[in-house]
Protein backbone atom coordinates (compact mmCIF):
# COMPACT_ATOMS: atom_id res chain seq x y z
CA UNK A 1 0.00 0.00 0.00
CA UNK A 2 1.28 3.51 -0.66
CA UNK A 3 1.84 6.07 2.27
CA UNK A 4 -0.76 7.69 3.76
CA UNK A 5 -0.81 11.95 2.41
CA UNK A 6 0.07 12.63 6.83
CA UNK A 7 2.64 10.03 6.41
CA UNK A 8 4.43 11.09 3.67
CA UNK A 9 4.27 14.74 4.46
CA UNK A 10 6.09 13.72 7.70
CA UNK A 11 8.74 11.91 6.48
CA UNK A 12 9.16 13.43 2.97
CA UNK A 13 7.12 16.26 2.43
CA UNK A 14 9.92 19.54 2.48
CA UNK A 15 12.51 16.92 1.13
CA UNK A 16 9.87 16.37 -2.27
CA UNK A 17 9.73 20.20 -2.56
CA UNK A 18 13.58 20.27 -2.82
CA UNK A 19 13.69 17.37 -5.35
CA UNK A 20 10.78 19.04 -7.33
CA UNK A 21 13.06 22.21 -7.19
CA UNK A 22 15.30 20.19 -9.76
CA UNK A 23 13.29 18.90 -12.20
CA UNK A 24 14.03 20.21 -15.86
CA UNK A 25 17.45 21.62 -14.01
CA UNK A 26 20.79 19.65 -13.47
CA UNK A 27 21.38 18.22 -9.91
CA UNK A 28 25.24 19.82 -10.44
CA UNK A 29 25.55 20.51 -6.66
CA UNK A 30 29.49 20.04 -5.19
CA UNK A 31 30.65 20.42 -1.65
CA UNK A 32 31.70 23.49 -2.94
CA UNK A 33 28.89 25.31 -4.54
CA UNK A 34 25.34 25.46 -4.69
CA UNK A 35 23.49 24.21 -8.16
CA UNK A 36 20.86 26.95 -9.80
CA UNK A 37 17.75 24.94 -8.69
CA UNK A 38 19.05 24.77 -5.15
CA UNK A 39 19.42 29.01 -4.83
CA UNK A 40 15.96 29.09 -6.31
CA UNK A 41 14.65 26.96 -3.50
CA UNK A 42 16.60 28.39 -0.55
CA UNK A 43 15.36 31.72 -2.24
CA UNK A 44 11.89 31.07 -2.46
CA UNK A 45 11.87 29.57 0.99
CA UNK A 46 13.98 32.08 2.95
CA UNK A 47 11.37 34.33 1.75
CA UNK A 48 7.83 32.51 2.86
CA UNK A 49 8.76 29.52 5.09
CA UNK A 50 12.26 29.71 6.60
CA UNK A 51 10.92 27.39 9.36
CA UNK A 52 10.88 24.88 7.14
CA UNK A 53 14.72 24.63 5.83
CA UNK A 54 15.54 22.82 8.74
CA UNK A 55 12.97 20.09 8.47
CA UNK A 56 14.63 19.72 4.63
CA UNK A 57 17.56 19.43 6.22
CA UNK A 58 16.48 16.98 8.43
CA UNK A 59 14.49 15.05 6.09
CA UNK A 60 17.35 15.06 3.36
CA UNK A 61 19.74 13.53 5.66
CA UNK A 62 17.20 10.29 7.11
CA UNK A 63 16.36 9.86 3.54
CA UNK A 64 19.65 9.77 2.81
CA UNK A 65 20.95 7.35 5.71
CA UNK A 66 17.76 4.98 5.34
CA UNK A 67 16.82 4.68 1.95
CA UNK A 68 13.62 2.37 1.21
CA UNK A 69 14.87 -1.39 1.27
CA UNK A 70 13.31 -4.13 -0.67
CA UNK A 71 10.63 -4.50 1.48
CA UNK A 72 9.28 -0.38 1.60
CA UNK A 73 9.78 -0.92 -2.02
CA UNK A 74 7.72 -3.84 -2.40
CA UNK A 75 4.84 -2.34 -0.42
CA UNK A 76 4.89 1.04 -1.84
CA UNK A 77 5.32 2.82 1.60
CA UNK A 78 8.33 4.66 0.49
CA UNK A 79 9.52 8.35 -1.79
CA UNK A 80 10.64 7.45 -4.84
CA UNK A 81 13.03 10.14 -5.78
CA UNK A 82 11.91 11.83 -9.44
CA UNK A 83 14.62 11.60 -12.18
CA UNK A 84 17.05 14.23 -11.50
CA UNK A 85 19.68 12.80 -14.09
CA UNK A 86 21.62 11.03 -11.13
CA UNK A 87 22.52 7.38 -11.05
CA UNK A 88 21.07 5.87 -8.21
CA UNK A 89 23.84 5.05 -6.80
CA UNK A 90 24.56 8.85 -6.41
CA UNK A 91 21.11 9.49 -5.19
CA UNK A 92 22.33 9.16 -1.29
CA UNK A 93 25.57 11.38 -2.10
CA UNK A 94 23.76 13.82 -3.57
CA UNK A 95 20.85 14.10 -0.72
CA UNK A 96 23.80 14.39 1.83
CA UNK A 97 25.39 17.71 0.02
CA UNK A 98 21.71 19.00 -0.15
CA UNK A 99 21.34 19.08 3.79
CA UNK A 100 24.98 19.83 4.28
CA UNK A 101 24.35 23.50 2.01
CA UNK A 102 20.85 23.97 3.49
CA UNK A 103 22.41 23.59 7.22
CA UNK A 104 25.48 26.11 5.98
CA UNK A 105 22.71 28.59 4.53
CA UNK A 106 20.93 28.59 7.94
CA UNK A 107 24.21 28.74 10.16
CA UNK A 108 26.28 31.77 8.58
CA UNK A 109 22.47 33.35 6.74
CA UNK A 110 24.00 32.57 3.71
CA UNK A 111 20.66 33.64 1.51
CA UNK A 112 20.53 33.71 -2.40
CA UNK A 113 20.31 37.52 -3.74
CA UNK A 114 16.66 38.91 -4.57
CA UNK A 115 16.23 38.20 -7.87
CA UNK A 116 13.54 37.18 -10.83
CA UNK A 117 12.94 33.35 -10.17
CA UNK A 118 15.34 31.62 -11.78
CA UNK A 119 13.71 27.92 -12.08
CA UNK A 120 10.50 26.23 -13.76
CA UNK A 121 9.33 25.18 -9.96
CA UNK A 122 10.85 28.91 -8.69
CA UNK A 123 8.05 30.77 -11.22
CA UNK A 124 5.33 28.58 -9.86
CA UNK A 125 6.31 28.31 -6.20
CA UNK A 126 6.60 32.75 -5.96
CA UNK A 127 3.44 32.89 -8.64
CA UNK A 128 0.70 30.04 -7.96
CA UNK A 129 -2.47 31.77 -8.52
CA UNK A 130 -1.31 33.52 -11.47
CA UNK A 131 -0.18 30.04 -12.73
CA UNK A 132 -3.55 28.64 -12.03
CA UNK A 133 -4.83 31.90 -14.40
CA UNK A 134 -2.34 31.65 -17.10
CA UNK A 135 -2.39 27.39 -17.61
CA UNK A 136 -5.69 27.02 -16.91
CA UNK A 137 -7.31 30.04 -18.63
CA UNK A 138 -4.65 30.77 -21.82
CA UNK A 139 -3.61 27.25 -22.90
CA UNK A 140 -3.42 26.73 -26.29
CA UNK A 141 -7.39 26.14 -26.67
CA UNK A 142 -8.14 29.44 -25.25
CA UNK A 143 -8.75 30.68 -28.90
CA UNK A 144 -11.61 27.87 -28.93
CA UNK A 145 -13.13 28.45 -25.75
CA UNK A 146 -13.58 31.82 -25.68
CA UNK A 147 -14.36 34.67 -27.63
CA UNK A 148 -10.97 36.51 -26.70
CA UNK A 149 -8.59 37.30 -23.45
CA UNK A 150 -11.35 39.35 -21.82
CA UNK A 151 -13.75 36.76 -22.45
CA UNK A 152 -11.54 34.22 -20.83
CA UNK A 153 -10.61 36.75 -18.20
CA UNK A 154 -14.36 37.23 -17.17
CA UNK A 155 -14.99 33.68 -16.92
CA UNK A 156 -11.62 33.17 -14.44
CA UNK A 157 -13.02 35.75 -12.33
CA UNK A 158 -17.06 34.42 -12.38
CA UNK A 159 -15.58 30.95 -11.68
CA UNK A 160 -12.88 31.70 -8.95
CA UNK A 161 -13.17 32.87 -5.44
CA UNK A 162 -12.46 36.34 -4.92
CA UNK A 163 -9.68 35.58 -2.25
CA UNK A 164 -7.97 33.75 -5.37
CA UNK A 165 -8.87 36.42 -7.63
CA UNK A 166 -7.33 39.05 -5.36
CA UNK A 167 -3.99 37.00 -4.88
CA UNK A 168 -3.00 36.67 -8.84
CA UNK A 169 -4.21 40.37 -8.97
CA UNK A 170 -1.43 40.65 -6.38
CA UNK A 171 0.87 38.14 -7.71
CA UNK A 172 0.50 40.17 -11.33
CA UNK A 173 1.35 43.21 -9.62
CA UNK A 174 4.72 41.85 -7.79
CA UNK A 175 6.11 40.57 -11.49
CA UNK A 176 5.28 43.63 -12.74
CA UNK A 177 7.33 45.36 -10.20
CA UNK A 178 10.60 43.28 -10.98
CA UNK A 179 10.71 45.35 -14.15
CA UNK A 180 11.84 43.10 -16.57
CA UNK A 181 11.74 43.80 -20.24
CA UNK A 182 9.78 42.57 -22.56
CA UNK A 183 11.26 39.23 -23.90
CA UNK A 184 11.77 38.55 -20.10
CA UNK A 185 8.30 39.13 -19.77
CA UNK A 186 7.03 36.64 -22.88
CA UNK A 187 9.14 33.98 -21.10
CA UNK A 188 7.85 34.32 -17.40
CA UNK A 189 4.25 34.16 -18.71
CA UNK A 190 5.14 30.99 -21.17
CA UNK A 191 6.87 29.45 -17.82
CA UNK A 192 3.50 30.22 -15.99
CA UNK A 193 1.48 28.67 -18.77
CA UNK A 194 -0.15 31.21 -20.99
CA UNK A 195 0.07 29.72 -24.23
CA UNK A 196 -1.17 32.27 -26.21
CA UNK A 197 -0.13 35.38 -27.62
CA UNK A 198 -0.98 38.94 -25.98
CA UNK A 199 -3.70 40.57 -27.55
CA UNK A 200 -2.41 43.35 -30.30
CA UNK A 201 -1.38 45.46 -30.08
CA UNK A 202 -0.19 44.93 -26.77
CA UNK A 203 2.75 43.57 -25.31
CA UNK A 204 3.53 40.74 -22.33
CA UNK A 205 3.32 43.77 -19.96
CA UNK A 206 1.14 45.97 -21.06
CA UNK A 207 -0.97 42.95 -21.17
CA UNK A 208 -0.30 41.48 -17.37
CA UNK A 209 -0.44 45.50 -15.92
CA UNK A 210 -4.51 45.00 -17.76
CA UNK A 211 -4.82 41.97 -16.21
CA UNK A 212 -3.64 43.49 -12.86
CA UNK A 213 -6.10 46.52 -13.17
CA UNK A 214 -9.04 44.55 -14.76
CA UNK A 215 -8.90 41.54 -11.70
CA UNK A 216 -8.12 44.25 -9.08
CA UNK A 217 -11.19 46.21 -10.23
CA UNK A 218 -14.40 45.18 -8.47
CA UNK A 219 -17.20 44.98 -10.93
CA UNK A 220 -15.36 45.02 -14.27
Amino acid sequence: MSLKPLDHDRKYGELDQVVRAYLGRSADDTPERRSEALDAYLRHTWHTRPWALAVAESQLREYAKNPPGRLRQRLGEFYPVPDVGLPDAGIQEWLVTLADHIRASVEFGDVPAPSAPATHWEWHARFPELGQLLGGWFGQDMPDEFAGHEAALDDYRATTDRTLVARAAGEAAELLALRLDEGAYAEALAELGMEVDPPAPLGPAAWLASVADRLATPGR
